[in-house]
């Protein structure tokens, strides 16, 4: 009997994207609304997309 394949979580699909060393990239939480309450410091270094920590990669390993 074959090994059963689990699909990939479309929603998790369109946050991340794999790096060709095998990190994950993902975008900066907390953009999409309240902006003026914000400094312009952490408005503007949460444009960029960042790496993501290992244990949140080992808990989400299962879904990718």
């Amino acid at each position: 009997m074959s090994k059963i394949k689990f699909k990939t979580k479309s929603a998790l699909k369109k946050r991340i994207k794999v790096t060709g060393t095998g990190k994950v990239k993902h975008g900066h939480a907390y953009r999409s609304h309240l902006a003026q309450s914000k400094t312009t410091k952490q408005k503007r270094q949460s444009r960029k997309s960042t790496l993501m920590n290992n244990s949140d990669f080992k808990r989400l390993k299962k879904l990718i």
